[in-house]
């Protein structure tokens, strides 16, 4: 059985604002494990399924399309967000 992971998307570090917070990828995890080509020596497999990522609005949207795939759901959840405050003076004590 083909096994569906479940992301959410992280804010990414150089930004501020949340514009893209909550959507959620669905990528396939690799079946095949990775070998090296006798020619040009790159690891590689034959599983074309781990280029395949889909964006979803919301968590659910993506449970429910790999459900009728008939996929295994393995959900990864975003870490929650630490904020550090401080004041710019804070640099100079």
């Amino acid at each position: 059985m083909t096994t569906a992971r479940i992301i959410e998307e992280q804010r990414k570090t150089t930004q501020s604002g949340k514009a893209k917070a909550g959507r959620w990828t669905l990528e396939f995890e690799r079946v095949e494990p990775m070998r090296p080509d006798p020619l040009t020596g790159w690891a590689g497999s034959g599983d074309t399924r781990t280029q395949v990522r889909l964006s979803f609005d919301s968590k659910q949207e993506a449970i429910d399309y790999a459900t009728r795939g008939g996929f295994e759901v393995h959900l990864v959840p975003a870490p929650p967000v630490k904020l550090k405050l401080q004041s710019y003076a804070d640099n100079f004590r």
